[in-house]
Order: structure tokens, then C-alpha cells, then sequence
């Protein structure tokens, strides 16, 4: 699956970290496009296991640039009925390009997402890539 990057993001909430089982943890977070329009998309990400701590050094309203995988399943209910359910997962948080970090960052290695310089919306995907959503 292709790894996407969000840029220049706003921080919008920062949840603490959930221990959901003894083996896995969970931080939900929030960030907004950061356009100044009518209709600001505020888009839930997570983080997991010992990528929770990478937002420690950031705080509501930091521009960032998210690497983000998204992450599907399928789960079958007791009834025998069928439910799909999606997330997205972020796995490298630093702060946006040309931005100074508010502490020195850890664990933000570059996992080979380009740094190239997007015009388009942050939260759009790029016209290479195929769209075949039916709305």
C-alpha cells in the first residue's frame, strides 16, 4: 500500500495515550488542513505502540508533516453480520518544512517519502494518483 505524507497540518487535539490491551497502546490525535476556508477538513489520526510518544514534543496548533499509512479490516459480528472499518495510522510526526521544532526530534527517520514541494491542498491527493472512490 502507498504511504502518504500530510503537510503543513494543524494540530488541532492531542488525546493522551489509551493502553488498550497490555500489548498495545493507541494516541488519537486531530489536525486540520490549516486553510483558511469554509469548509476545514479536521482529519482523526493515531498513532500506536511506541509511536505514541513522538507527539510528546508537540502541542495544539504545531504545523506538522504527518507520514501516514491507512489501515483497514474486517471484522464479523456475534449475528454473523459483516463490518469494515478503517484508520489512519501515523507513524512519523516532525515539524512542518522550513518550521523549527519546538524540541529536538526522535525517532524521525525519512522512510523514503518524497519532501517535494506541494501546491495542492495537504489533505488532497496528488493528480498521479488513482482515484477510484465512488464519490
Amino acid at each position: 500500500m502507498n504511504q502518504l505524507k500530510l503537510t503543513n497540518v494543524r494540530i488541532k487535539l492531542i488525546h493522551p495515550t489509551q493502553q488498550v490491551t497490555e500489548k498495545f497502546s493507541k494516541r488519537e490525535f486531530v489536525v486540520t488542513d490549516g486553510l483558511e476556508s469554509d469548509y476545514p477538513q479536521h482529519i482523526l489520526l493515531q498513532a500506536t505502540r511506541d509511536k505514541c510518544s513522538l507527539l510528546d514534543q508537540f502541542k495544539v496548533n504545531d504545523m506538522v508533516d504527518v507520514a501516514i499509512n491507512i489501515r483497514g479490516r474486517e471484522w464479523t459480528s456475534p449475528q454473523g453480520e459483516i463490518k469494515y472499518f478503517n484508520s489512519i495510522e501515523a507513524w512519523r510526526i516532525e515539524p512542518a518544512s522550513g518550521q523549527a521544532p519546538s524540541a529536538a526530534p526522535s525517532g524521525m527517520s525519512d522512510f523514503g517519502i518524497s519532501n517535494a514541494t506541494n501546491t495542492q491542498s495537504p489533505l488532497e491527493s496528488s493528480a498521479e494518483e488513482s482515484d477510484d472512490l465512488p464519490f
